[in-house]
């Protein structure tokens, strides 16, 4: 046997691949077929949120933008306003029919008597001026207005018609307190004068004391307490029996009211005129 080698079977080098080896034959270099590069993710991120945050402080405001702002806040405010006001005329469209005509009734008698105050004054006006003998007829109205503001200041005695209310409180349950409401719900109906057991009611009139030690001004009252009120019976009448007005409240302390009209009530009970102190006539 020889031992001289073939020149077609020189020596491969180490690294050389052979069939069958495991590797697929003719592979390409890790260079060649290396993975994509990675997109740099968090850098564009924080360049997106840097953009953003840049877009929104400090804010830019147009003048034409301000101007729109201050209408819808003037408009949310107006619209604000206008709820709230009806809200609080909720308690009417609450209230039941015969409370709204009461009211209504009242309404009318008030502005009644404000036209027919109106229209006196205008003839008085209109004697003056026609009158021959002026200076005798405005001494004429001038007695006369001193009358009436007697009346009012309780004064001078009066009569007229209007009615008689009479208070039995057995069990000392009335307060002074409800005097008074039934003083003011009197006058709100047009009550001209007033006398409660003796002593007449006028603007400085006070109650004290407690159910059954009840005072007027001072002078001590008793039940049954009677009180005479000149006005119109037809105004001074419902107003007194309305729902939850003065004659329930009182049978709800077990006490009586009794109501009676009449053609002509006498007040005669008076207070003196007091000269004041301090104040003197004005001309004007």
């Amino acid at each position: 046997m020889s031992n001289e080698q073939n020149p077609g079977d020189a020596q491969q080098p180490d690294n050389a691949r052979r069939p069958g080896s495991g590797d697929p034959a003719g592979a390409l270099p890790a260079e060649a077929s290396g993975p994509a590069p990675t997109p740099p993710a968090r850098s564009e991120e924080a360049s997106g949120r840097q953009r953003l945050r840049a877009g929104l402080w400090p804010p830019r405001v147009s003048r034409a933008q301000l101007i729109v702002a201050l209408l819808l806040f003037v408009l949310g405010l107006g619209l604000a306003i206008q709820v709230r006001s009806n809200s609080d005329n909720s308690a009417l469209r609450g209230a039941r029919q015969e409370d709204l005509v009461r009211i209504l009734d009242e309404l009318d008698n008030r502005t009644q008597r404000l036209e027919d105050e109106k229209q006196r004054l205008d003839d008085q006006r209109t004697e003056l001026e026609n009158s021959s003998d002026q200076a005798e007829e405005a001494r004429k109205q001038t007695l006369e207005k001193e009358r009436q503001l007697g009346v009012l200041a309780g004064t001078v005695a009066a009569h007229g018609p209007g009615i008689t209310l009479t208070i039995s409180d057995p069990g000392g349950a009335v307060e002074a307190d409800m005097l008074l409401d039934t003083i003011q719900e009197l006058r709100a109906a047009g009550a001209e004068a007033i006398e409660i057991n003796g002593v007449r009611v006028v603007a400085n009139t006070y109650f004290s004391g407690d159910g059954g030690e009840l005072r007027v001004d001072g002078r001590k009252v008793e039940s049954p307490y009677e009180f005479k009120v000149i006005g119109k019976p037809q105004d001074l009448e419902p107003a007194l029996n309305i729902p939850g007005g003065v004659v329930q409240t009182l049978e709800k302390e077990q006490a009586t009211a009794e109501v009676a009209r009449a053609d002509d009530i006498v007040v005669d009970a008076v207070r003196p005129a007091k000269q004041p102190d301090h104040a003197r006539s004005s001309p004007q």
